[in-house]
Formats: structure tokens, sequence, C-alpha cells
């Protein structure tokens, strides 16, 4: 196993408050005036933020809420969604963030599953969900944000619900930071529920600010001069790094927009605000392309894209840089954690790899016996660094399985080559076994992407007379007509790529791929 790469970040002392790192610290550099945050509304300064953080933290702790004590957000892309984690932060509490925009019956779990002592929420959802936060028994304060008074709201919450703005504007701007150590607990961020319901990945103060300082400013080396903007949300620990955090450490500015990112917003927000920096997903590059076929969007102020979450398929990487003349940047990384630990670099980027490792990671390759494997074998990444969760969340027996000492168990199967990159095979569990070989279905996605009929694709297993045999299921371009001739059109381009036992048997069409909430396929829902 190759030792950690060479890693220049600093030591981060005992008394350490996440807080003070990414946000207050600005002011004592002398960035107070400039701009943190840009909407197509306002435009905040750090100083600006920092007040308000300050406020709100005030506000937290007459309420109830000490620390150790969980915060629950529910917030759109708005400059409250900073106020509030870092105010959250700044009283010595734990942040825990979810999608604004689940199903309704979603959110009783996780006030329950939290224990939240308050809850930080805009006024639509609080509509829908009231009952749910009028039921916990450990909940303490509602912070509002937009107009609450007109509300019908249970007896149960009286006294309990309070206007967000006009909490900020009544606290106090020189409440002080918790006394926090770098080992506290700072956030929880949640897993993707593909096998149960979501848990919470433990952190401390000092796993956040430790992937910084390797990542963002070793490995995408951002500067004060960046501008980030994100399709994922900020609830999504992901962009919570690269549009929240990873701007906020290096005195850079963040574009936020509470919309959902459709092609055509995410073009509009990149040409009116000019960002630098564009956190993205497979799914949505595809979609930008097929939305703009010509390449003529003015993407030019970007100099670079981030994509994870999912593998991105090398053909996606060569149509948008073809298109654009950017570089994405393919990496992976987990809650559990915090952000990427494997990426490709600025001016070293491998088309279909994963890219090395970032600084002060390591990682091994092991095999069905627990045996590390040589280079260019497929087995389960191993990954190691000191950004990884304490445990899972009321979850004792899975956490014993994923987080293993120094080492968190991925359950991805990669090979490393001898150049230190990693190529991503698939989950371990959706690797299928085609008359004994094993087949990733990573491979066959990238190859059926090359064809100009296709969107988006998975690749699934199915059982034909005791047998595993391959299944795509796809999602066209918009105007193609699906049907028997197209599906068997698609079965002879993967043929004529692939060896023949890898191509699929059957294509099926659907309108679109089951997503979670952070945007991954849901595969199981498919198979």
């Amino acid at each position: 196993m190759p030792d950690a790469l060479h890693d220049a970040a600093p030591e981060l002392p005992h008394d350490f408050n996440l807080a003070d790192y990414f946000l207050f610290a600005r002011l004592r550099e002398g960035r107070a005036a400039k701009v943190a945050i840009i909407t197509d509304h306002e435009r905040v300064t750090y100083g600006e933020c920092a007040e308000r953080t300050a406020r709100l933290a005030s506000r937290l702790i007459a309420a109830g809420v000490g620390m150790e004590d969980r915060v629950l957000i529910a917030l759109p892309d708005v400059p409250e969604f900073a106020y509030a984690f870092f105010a959250v932060l700044h009283a010595g509490a734990v942040v825990t963030m979810v999608n604004p925009e689940l199903p309704d019956d979603d959110y009783a779990y996780y006030v329950d599953y939290t224990r939240a002592r308050a809850i930080v929420i805009d006024a639509p959802l609080l509509a829908r969900i009231a009952p749910a936060l009028a039921a916990s028994r450990h909940l303490r304060a509602v912070f509002v944000r937009g107009a609450a008074a007109t509300l019908a709201l249970p007896p149960a919450l009286a006294g309990r619900v309070f206007v967000l703005a006009d909490e900020i504007a009544a606290g106090d701007p020189a409440c002080a930071a918790a006394p926090t150590s770098k080992d506290d607990v700072a956030v929880w961020l949640f897993t993707s529920g593909s096998t149960g319901k979501p848990k919470g990945a433990v952190h401390m103060h000092h796993d956040f600010a430790w992937n910084t300082e390797r990542y963002a400013k070793q490995v995408l080396r951002m500067t004060e001069a960046d501008i980030t903007c994100g399709v994922p949300k900020l609830f999504f620990g992901y962009a919570t790094g690269t549009n929240l955090m990873f701007p906020f450490a290096v005195g850079a500015t963040t574009v936020l927009f509470p919309e959902r990112s459709t092609p055509e917003r995410l073009f509009d927000v990149i040409e009116r605000h000019q960002p630098t920096m564009l956190t993205s997903v497979p799914t949505t590059i595809a979609k930008m392309l097929a939305a703009d076929p010509e390449g003529r969007r003015k993407l030019g102020s970007l100099r670079v894209t981030l994509s994870a979450g999912e593998a991105l398929p090398e053909e996606l990487y060569t149509r948008w840089k073809q298109a654009y003349g950017v570089e994405i940047l393919d990496g992976i990384g987990s809650a559990e954690m915090f952000h990427i630990y494997i990426s490709n670099r600025p001016g070293d980027v491998t088309p279909g790899s994963l890219g090395k490792l970032v600084p002060g990671y390591q990682a091994r390759i092991v095999g069905p016996d627990g045996a590390e494997l040589p280079d260019g074998e497929v087995g389960t990444l191993h990954i190691r660094g000191d950004s990884a969760a304490l445990c899972y969340w009321g979850a004792h027996e899975q956490s014993k399985q994923t987080l293993r000492g120094d080492w968190v168990v991925t359950g991805d199967q990669f090979r490393r080559d001898g150049e230190g990159r990693f190529w991503y095979a698939g989950r371990a569990d959706d690797m299928l076994k085609v008359g004994g070989i094993w087949v990733s279905p990573q491979e066959v996605e990238n190859v059926l992407l090359g064809h100009a009929a296709v969107l988006e694709c998975v690749v699934l297993g199915y059982e034909e007379a005791g047998l595993t045999l391959p299944r795509a299921v796809v999602v066209v371009c918009a105007g193609v007509v699906t049907g028997d001739a197209l599906a068997a059109e698609l079965i002879e381009h993967a043929r004529g790529k692939l060896a023949h036992y890898k191509a699929p048997r059957r294509v099926e069409f659907a309108s679109e791929l089951p997503r979670s909430d952070r945007g991954k396929v849901l595969r199981r829902t498919l198979k």
C-alpha cells in the first residue's frame, strides 16, 4: 500500500470551532466587505453574514439550544441557510440537514431520529408538517423563514414558533463562539438510504477543516477570486462543501438559488453571475448537453466543473469538454468521509478514471478474503483519512461493518493502475456475473451513452433459465422514437464495442430513472 500523498496542510489547534474557521476568521483577515453570497436579488458580505450568524446563534441559545443539541435545517439554497448553518456551530450545537422538498411524511422520521431541539424551516413547509413537529418530544423551537403569522398551527406549538428574520434582528451581534474543541461533534451527514432509512454519519469539527485543507486548497486550488455555483443543493454534504464551506474557507464567493437545477436555470445563473467553478453530477451534465446540442451557451467564466455522486462516463466528459472547453474533475467522496478523497486534478484529467488520492488519504483494494489486491485487480475500496465519521447514529452494527478502526469500507468496486489512478467498476451488489465472468455495469453504460439516442441508462441483471444476463433501462433524448427497432439497434451498438457477453440482451425504455433526493439512481427500485 503506498504511503499517503504529500500533505501540506497545517495542524489544527485543540480549541477549534468550524464557524470561526469558515466565517469569522475572514473578518480578522480584513474581508468584512468582501461579497460572500450572491443571489439574483442581493449580495451579502462576510461582515453581514458574520453579524447575522452571531445574532441567530444568540437566539438559538435563548430558545434552549445547548452544546451538542441537534438542530435540523430544512431550507432551500438561500442566504438564511448559511446563517443557520454557521449559527448552530457557533452556538456549539450540531447541524443536521435535510432536503426541503421531501415527501411530508419523511420529516417525522428525521425530527424523531435526530431528537432535534430546534428546526429552521420555510413557512410553506411548516404549514404542511406542523402536526409532526407538534408531536415531537424533543423539539423546543421552530424558526420560520417567511410569514408565519397567518398559519393555522397546532396548539402544542404555541410559543415555540419564531420568525427567523425577527430573531436575527433581535439577536446579539457580540455573541461569542461556544468553547468547542476540534474533536467535538459538529455535523451529521445523512447517508443516501440505499439500504433502508438514511442514517446520520457523525462528524467532528476537525473533519471538515481537514478535508478543506487538502481537497479544496491543494487539489481544487481554490482562491478568493473563485465564484462557486452548485447543481446539488446545500443540504447534501457534497454541495455543503463545494458551495458553502470551501468558498468561505478562502474568502471566495458562492452563488445561491433556491429553484431546481434545470439546464435552463443553470445556463441563466452561469451567464448572469459568471462563476468560475460549477459543482455538478453526471445526470445534469447530460441534460445540459442535451439542452444545448450545438454548444452555444456561454460558459466561458468556468475554470473547472466538478462531478461526483456517480461515476462520470467518459463519453459525457468528452462531449462536455468539446462543447465548452472546460475540464470536469470527476471524484468520489461519501457521507462517511465528508467529501472527496479521490479526484482528478486541474490539468491532469484521465477521462473514465476517478483520478488519484487526495493528499493525506490512503486507500487499499481488498478481495473477498480480506487480503489486499495488487494493482490492476478489482476489489472493494477501503479508504483512510482524518475526515472519517465517528459512527452512524443509532446504528451500532452498521457502524462496525463500515467503520473499521481507521479504515472505512466503501462497498465500491475499484481497480488501481500502476500510476495510482483509480477506476470505478460499480457497487459490490451491482456487479453482474455473466457466464461466470464479472461484468461492470459502468462499462456497459458508458458504451450505450455513446449512442446518439441515449440520454441516460442503467444496466442491471435479470434471470433467465437460471442464468444472470444484462439488461439496460434507457431514457432517450427528446424527439427519439422508442420501440423494438431502437432496442435492437442499441444492443448491436453495444455488441460492436464490447465483449459479446457484456452486451445487454434486453433493452427497456423509461421516461426517467428513479433517483434519491441526492440524485443517485435507485437501482434497487429498477431491480
